[in-house]
């Protein structure tokens, strides 16, 4: 597959991408472990289809020192026994996030995030399942395809 387009060739787009990878650092400096960080958007990317950002994540979650069974399973963490009350939570509120067309976060979802995260992890879940929603669905429409990305790549971007 080739990409369709390189929004870096475009001056506007450039710039947009620029502050979403910049927006992605203030997000790595956040109180919300990165290793859940990286499941959380690996659900989401594979939710959305998107190769590329399957292998951003699934990397950056290994090179935060998750484990193989977990990244492998994080596709179907419902019927698993690998992940916390507070990881299903933000992994509900992922999927929810995601699939707002189909009925939107529930509020017994929410009620499970409130639990087990305080207000600033709350804020990072929400701007962290936004942001990956916007970026894996750049990646789609582009058909930026996976299995080149190198940890450390969207850092350098922001840069």
């Amino acid at each position: 597959m080739e990409p369709r387009f390189n929004l870096l060739d475009s001056p506007t787009a450039a710039k947009i991408s620029r502050r979403l990878a910049s927006v992605s650092q203030v997000l790595e400096e956040s109180p919300l472990p990165k290793n859940l960080r990286e499941l959380v958007q690996l659900r989401v990317s594979q939710i959305n289809g998107c190769g590329f950002c399957v292998d951003a994540h699934a990397k950056d979650a290994d090179a935060a020192g998750e484990t193989a069974l977990r990244i492998n399973l994080v596709a179907a963490w419902r019927h698993t026994t690998v992940f916390t009350e507070a990881e299903r939570a933000a992994l509900a509120l992922a999927e929810e996030g995601t699939r707002l067309g189909d009925q939107g976060v529930r509020d017994e979802t929410w009620a499970a995030v409130r639990k087990h995260y305080d207000d600033d992890q709350i804020g990072t879940l929400v701007c962290l399942v936004s942001l990956i929603n916007a970026g894996s669905r750049l990646n789609v429409i582009l058909h930026n395809p996976g299995g080149s990305y190198e940890p450390g790549m969207f850092a350098r971007m922001a840069g």
